[in-house]
């Protein structure tokens, strides 16, 4: 019986069956009971499910008859697992149980591992939230025992690709394919490969996820593991796919695989590789069976997680578009992203919110283009609001009072500071670093706790938006396949344009960026000069040219898309010397917009290091003169967080740095060390107007969905009104002079 277990874990499952199948008529008792677990735990390996359920089943008959608590809660904790895997019912019963006999029994060890197999049922059912919440705990209980875990990090990995964060997936899916093969354990990492394959595919990584996908399947091929292989080969397939191959030999294989996955309690992977199958199917010329599968996926749209039942409803209207039904197809693919929109709303933290936006970029694709195949500029609109920027169209939570996070905050800001005066002084900064980045990762833990929030608001009719534009000009970028258009709304009347290829106007995007950083950078020379104003010259032409006639002299308001977020719009010809004001959705800048302005008095911060910034605040003292000002040890990130409340405008004046990384992490730099775009979401009444005048401090993350994080996030999700910053590096002279100008009109019309 303990060889079994000892081949087992070496991937020799076949080897493991064997030895334990034999040693079971040689026992009785409670021994009998531990073989039946063992050999339930190699049929479990091998994908046999059914069978390892009822072995498991067994041995807790026997357990309860034998009065053995350990091996019924081995057993429980075994059956428990398994059944979540697979979906089935009573998993969450098992595992709790088994927890509890643990912890009864005094094995703190054994009941951090069932509560953690807890984490991962929520996950399986889709309750991301409280999985994160139970792995934190039990990642801390972890600690405490100072035991390693390293296969857990498998179980983590799946969740973050449940949301999808995937930067974080590839992470934590390149440590345990490396501990797990430096600890010789053949079996789990067998299954890190995998991880590390289903990551790369979701980060677009298409040679990563072939060559780990193919090293996996050997392996599991080779351990007889013949379930997982065909996991394996489904990733292998999808990256074939989506490097463009459409061929009858994939689509061959692909059904194959499909079949293989749900006769082998794959339900997921099968139902992806369906759909892909069917869309090749299309492509390749063979409409009916197309047709067939996507109607055969579709039948999923009833039940399982929110990301299955929306998929449903993807295969469901691209069902009924091979059929010629489009109003129909529309309808699918709007019940699906209402679905989406359910489970946005059960992720409480921003950053979950923001990623969970990868799960609509299909549907919403497939519903825009309809629309504009149809040449209904109204619909097109609909269509691009429905998936923009959901996650400030989603009214979170208040983060729950929480000392540790907040601890946790002050700690990481005594750390970077620490951090910065050893790179100046050129100290070893090997030992910050690492606490810097367990302490980030702590953070996004404790931040990953929050309840959810609202519903998201519905995209606004173009009526009620021309209502609330008045003379105004509503331009929204819209991506469409390859090709860039916009949604022109003036007047009560929408109409849509092709601006050419998104390609194109990305490159002329950075090209624009490049030439207005060279600029500052390198002074104002004439080649400085020259080289911006061609840029802009190059993307102005693309991005307004077609609209020129309707946009007369009118004040824009722009809705970008992707890399276009970045963009200096008032360094554009067609922009300057007209009031602009950039959205990232129509529906966030109609709430906006008539939200009532907060009446509380001004606030101006200043930070260290940045003389020209507190002479900025001083100097405006004088145009404000009711202000609260905070500067020197005064401003600190406590005082600077709770002056917001409630206030009229905010003025802040320090260095800033974007973490393009997680942009929840950047940071404006106070008296006590950087304050962090994570401590403004507990604001309870968020300022009307802000100022932010430091270098970058108006970037922010794009996500699928344009989902933007960063400062401006945080601060446009709260409910902010008006925020005034910059995308790009500035000069201190300059800008202190522009604040100057700025602000007596800014205030004057709050």
């Amino acid at each position: 019986m303990s060889l079994g277990f000892v081949l087992a874990n070496a991937g020799r499952t076949a080897a493991a069956l064997r030895a334990v199948t034999t040693a079971l008529p040689e026992l009785t008792g409670a021994d009998a009971g531990r073989a039946r677990m063992q050999r339930g735990v190699v049929l479990h390996y091998r994908g046999r499910y059914d069978e390892a359920v009822r072995d498991y089943g067994h041995a807790i008959d026997i357990a309860q008859r034998e009065g053995d608590l350990l091996l019924e809660a081995r057993a429980r904790n075994n059956r428990g697992l398994l059944n979540a895997h697979r979906g089935a019912g009573g998993g969450a019963d098992d595992l709790a149980r088994a927890a509890a006999v643990f912890h009864g029994l005094g094995l703190d060890l054994a009941a951090a591992d069932a509560r953690w197999n807890s984490g991962i049922a929520a996950g399986r059912r889709g309750d991301v939230a409280t999985a994160l919440r139970c792995f934190a705990a039990v990642g801390e209980e972890y600690q405490r025992l100072a035991v390693p875990r390293p296969a857990l990090l498998l179980d983590r990995v799946e969740l973050l690709l449940s949301v999808p964060l995937v930067d974080e997936a590839v992470q934590v899916a390149a440590v345990a394919t490396r501990e797990l093969r430096h600890r010789g354990m053949a079996s789990d990492l067998a299954e890190a490969l995998l991880a590390q394959a289903r990551a790369a595919l979701l980060a677009g990584d298409l040679d990563t996820a072939t060559a780990a996908a193919a090293a996996a399947r050997t392996r599991f091929r080779r351990q007889g593991r013949r379930t997982w292989a065909a996991f394996a080969r489904h990733v292998e397939l999808r990256a074939e796919f989506r490097r463009g191959t459409r061929s009858a030999a994939l689509f061959t294989a692909m059904l194959r695989t499909a079949d293989q996955l749900d006769a082998t309690g794959w339900p997921d992977p099968a139902l992806t590789t369906r759909i892909d199958a069917g869309l090749l199917a299309a492509a390749i010329g063979r409409t009916d069976r197309a047709r067939e599968l996507f109607t055969t996926a579709a039948r999923t749209r009833g039940r399982g997680t929110a990301p299955r039942r929306a998929q449903g409803w993807y295969a469901l209207a691209l069902a009924r578009r091979l059929g010629g039904d489009e109003p129909g197809a529309a309808r699918a693919l709007s019940r699906g992203l209402a679905v989406l929109d359910r489970h946005r709303t059960s992720l409480g933290a921003t950053e979950l919110r923001a990623h969970s936006g990868a799960y609509g970029q299909e549907l919403a694709a497939e519903g825009l283009d309809i629309a504009v195949r149809a040449g209904a500029p109204a619909r097109v609109l609909a269509w691009a609001e429905r998936w923009r920027a959901n996650a400030l169209r989603t009214r979170s939570a208040l983060p729950p009072e929480d000392p540790e996070l907040v601890a946790a905050l002050a700690e990481l800001r005594l750390v970077s500071s620490l951090l910065e005066d050893a790179v100046l002084a050129d100290r070893p900064v090997r030992a910050l670093r690492g606490r810097q980045a367990r302490l980030e990762q702590r953070i996004r833990d404790l931040a990953r706790r929050a309840a959810g929030g609202t519903g998201a608001v519905d995209p606004p009719r173009v009526g009620a938006l021309a209502e609330r534009l008045g003379s105004r000009v509503l331009v929204e970028l819209v991506a469409h396949g390859d090709r860039l258009r916009a949604v022109l709304v003036r007047d009560g009347r929408a109409s849509l344009h092709d601006l050419g290829p998104l390609g194109e106007a990305t490159r002329l995007a950075r090209w624009h960026r490049f030439g207005l950083r060279r600029l500052i950078t390198a002074g104002d020379t004439v080649a400085a000069q020259a080289g911006a104003a061609h840029a802009a010259a190059a993307l102005d032409r693309q991005l307004f040219d077609p609209l020129r006639h309707r946009l007369a002299d009118r004040p824009l308001v722009i809705v970008p898309v992707g890399a276009l977020h970045s963009v200096g719009w008032a360094g554009l010809p067609t922009c300057a010397g007209r009031p602009v004001t950039v959205a990232p959705s129509a529906t966030v800048w109609l709430g906006a917009d008539a939200r009532i302005p907060a009446a509380g008095p001004p606030v101006l911060a200043s930070g260290p290091r940045l003389p020209a910034g507190q002479a900025e605040v001083h100097r405006l003292t004088q145009v404000l003169p009711d202000a609260r000002l905070l500067t020197g040890a005064d401003a600190t990130a406590e005082a600077l967080t709770a002056a917001l409340d409630g206030a009229g405008m905010v003025h802040i004046a320090a260095h800033g740095t974007f973490r393009a990384d997680n942009p929840q992490f950047s940071s404006l730099e106070l008296a006590d060390g950087p304050l962090f775009a994570y401590e403004w979401e507990r604001v309870t009444r968020p300022p009307d107007c802000v100022v932010l005048s430091a270098c970058d401090s108006g970037l922010t993350g794009v996500r699928p969905g344009d989902e933007i994080m960063g400062f401006a996030a945080v601060l446009l999700a709260l409910g902010t009104r008006c925020l005034i910053a910059t995308v790009l590096p500035v000069p201190a002279e300059p800008t202190t002079a522009l604040m100057l100008d700025l602000h007596p009109v800014s205030y004057t019309n709050l």
